[in-house]
């Protein structure tokens, strides 16, 4: 059973998965910095807030012993209260669609070089033609 399972695990393809999956993670997380720290405050600021994340629309009852923000998105969600955030949701989707076009632009590269068109060959010269002529004509 162990050798069966160093087989499976030395193929190519588990390999790579592990590798991409790896690879992908950490990319996400810089994804994630970008939307967050970047792009989102920009954002914000345009439609008056800084942090998009904590626009919602409150769909429940705050219960009586809360002590934290109203207004802070996190405080509430911590408290159990339903919540339409909506902002929150409008961040994730950006983070998603950078995300996929970033991915998109690797692909398209990596599809630009493995599928290079091969160079026709140089035109032969008079003297390389002139010699394959002769080459051609002492063989018969």
């Amino acid at each position: 059973m162990l050798a069966e399972f160093r087989t499976f695990i030395a193929r190519g393809n588990v390999l790579d998965l592990a590798v991409a999956v790896i690879i992908g993670a950490a990319f996400a997380t810089i994804t994630k910095s970008l939307t967050d720290d970047i792009i989102m405050p920009v954002v914000g600021a345009i439609f008056g807030g800084f942090d998009f994340s904590n626009y919602f629309i409150i769909l429940g009852d705050i219960p009586p012993d809360f002590k934290g923000s109203t207004a802070s998105y996190a405080d509430l969600k911590a408290a159990g209260v339903a919540l339409f955030g909506w902002g929150q949701f409008l961040t994730v989707l950006i983070n998603f669609l950078i995300l996929a076009f970033i991915i998109f632009l690797i692909v398209r590269q990596a599809g630009k070089i493995i599928h290079e068109p091969e160079q026709a060959p140089a035109a032969e010269s008079e003297d390389v033609v002139l010699l394959r002529e002769i080459r051609d004509l002492l063989k018969k």
